[in-house]
């Protein structure tokens, strides 16, 4: 396992064409898309994977590939992402996971999260991070509280229909300086 982050069960690392098609089975999934206004076709989620490994290998970070240290299961991904569409929140940096159905209830989401804030704020040097999903999505909005994010508010998604529920988002930041000084923090050293 080359990880670039590693936790007590999880190995975020780089992708592997063997993680393809466990990545377009989750993508395609019902439940895993709940709170995205689509799921994603074989070449949609190619494509996605392709644009997610083109970002690693320019700016160094992006969306690792999640597994299990346990057996080596592909578990999903968690990273950052360079928001850019139009608001005034963005440019900003977002923290983002997804996870495989059979990965949820473990916990991992929070532990890779936690684990990708030290990363983002004590090797990459982010200033701040932001983290966002549908209003409707709770168990990602648990995952932000519990990685010590704070509620910014909630804004109008530009890049989500007009009529559609997913619209409304939750936002949440969590500065450099907060996570020196938090519980969270102290918890992964």
């Amino acid at each position: 396992m080359n990880c670039i982050i590693e936790t007590q069960r999880l190995c975020l690392r780089l992708w592997e064409e063997k993680d393809r098609e466990t990545f377009r089975v989750m993508n395609s999934d019902p439940q895993v898309m709940e709170y995205f206004p689509k799921t994603l076709t074989v070449n949609e989620s190619d494509e996605f994977l392709d644009g997610v490994i083109d970002r690693i290998s320019k700016k160094g970070y992006g969306f690792w590939a999640m597994e299990v240290k346990d057996g080596g299961q592909f578990a999903g991904y968690i990273g950052f992402n360079d928001a850019t569409f139009p608001s005034y929140l963005t440019p900003c940096v977002e923290i983002a996971w997804r996870l495989t159905k059979n990965m949820w209830g473990k916990g991992y989401a929070t532990e890779g999260a936690k684990a990708c804030l030290k990363h983002g704020f004590e090797v990459i040097g982010f200033k701040e991070i932001y983290s966002f999903t549908s209003t409707l999505n709770k168990r990602s909005e648990k995952v932000m509280v519990k990685i010590g994010m704070k509620k910014m508010g909630e804004f109008n998604h530009p890049q989500v229909e007009l009529e559609s529920p997913l619209r409304k988002h939750v936002l949440y930041r969590v500065t450099r300086e907060d996570y020196l000084t938090s519980s969270t923090s102290r918890d992964q050293r």
